[in-house]
């Protein structure tokens, strides 16, 4: 017969090794929850960075629209008051006026709507007299083109631009062509 096997370890010794191989508890946890919290901590960051440096931009350069921050530097000749009706000059000879108070009806609501607009109206020197001088034909060439959109084309992606455009030809057509270099919509609200 076989004589028993002395050289196989015993008991006591496999488990003090397993003990020694194994880390504290605590520390174990605190690796398997460190994942989790890291992405927990992250992710708003990330969805922020990816949102701001590469969605809105792209957007904004597929629709055409023109980044909130250029807008706002490209106005800052404007009235600091809403509702002024008085002009500042702009750099180089350009001026602002500003045309306030619009309401018209919004066509297809059966008047139960209405779009109440503000603008600024940017062009050559001397553009404040032959405002005040057509702005009776002015108000009526606005007003009319705005009565003719729909909630569903104030609301569709670019419509101020469309809108813009539009109001720029008939005022060039009463003014001269060239006279209104731009428009900004500083009130655009449907009630």
């Amino acid at each position: 017969m076989a004589a028993p096997r002395t050289d196989a370890p015993k008991a006591e010794e496999t488990a003090e090794s397993t003990a020694a191989a194994t880390p504290p508890a605590a520390t174990s946890k605190l690796a398997q929850w460190l994942p989790l919290l890291c992405s927990i901590a992250l992710m708003p960051v990330l969805a922020y960075a990816v949102t701001t440096f590469i969605l809105l931009p792209k957007l904004q350069k597929g629709l055409g629209i023109t980044p909130v921050a250029a807008t706002t530097k490209e106005a800052e000749g404007e009235s600091k008051e809403p509702g002024t009706n008085h002009s500042t000059t702009a750099s180089g000879d350009s001026e602002n006026v500003p045309m306030t108070k619009l309401l018209v009806n919004v066509s297809g609501t059966m008047g139960s709507r209405y779009l109440l607009t503000s603008l600024t109206l940017v062009g050559k020197g001397g553009l404040k007299e032959e405002v005040a001088k057509h702005d009776a034909q002015l108000r009526d060439v606005a007003c009319g083109l705005l009565s003719t959109k729909t909630i569903t084309d104030i609301e569709k992606p670019g419509a101020r631009n469309l809108i813009r455009s539009e109001l720029i030809s008939g005022f060039n057509h009463i003014l001269g062509n060239g006279s209104i270099q731009e428009i900004f919509l500083t009130e655009f609200a449907i009630q």
